[in-house]
């Protein structure tokens, strides 16, 4: 069985995230989503265990798919799950510099290569960053992010 790690700080999860996922599915026999706290981003607006819960019911109509959550390196992370691939999202060329590098370091760390998916261009804008900001100003994202993220991040502007 072919396993390929996808992870992520999917904070918040996206139809960019959604579409790399339904993508890996058809390459792999499985796909481990993981949630990844990222020590080089502050503030995050929901906790690893609120990320979880939101991938999980995005996610729920594809069974081959496994959500993990946790705090150390992706390489350790792909080694734990038995993946045989990390799996990346490119948005733009930009994405392909930094993503580029990691790759490397990962298959310099551990021998696992890293697979790029390009998402298609109704999604190559979205970030979660960019979402984030949206939703702070209390903008509308329905249309960019799963259902069940709409209704956390519509509670979020709700809740302040």
């Amino acid at each position: 069985m072919k396993r390929v790690l996808f992870p992520g700080s999917f904070d918040p999860f996206h139809n960019g995230h959604l579409e790399v996922v339904e993508r890996a599915c058809e390459l792999f026999d499985q796909v481990v989503v993981a949630a990844l706290r990222n020590p080089q981003k502050n503030d995050p607006l929901f906790t690893l265990s609120e990320r979880q819960e939101m991938i999980e019911e995005a996610l729920e109509h594809l069974p081959t798919v496994e959500i993990v959550v946790v705090s150390t390196l992706v390489v350790d992370v792909a080694k734990q799950v038995g993946a045989s691939a990390i799996v990346k999202g490119l948005r733009a060329v930009s994405d392909f510099e930094n993503e580029l590098q990691m790759a490397q370091m990962n298959r310099q760390l551990s021998g696992i290569d890293t697979l790029f998916i390009p998402t298609s261009s109704e999604h190559s804008f979205i970030a979660s960053r960019l979402l984030r900001e949206v939703v702070h100003f209390g903008g509308d994202v329905t249309s960019l992010v799963p259902p069940p993220v709409a209704v956390r991040l519509k509670k979020v502007i709700v809740d302040g």
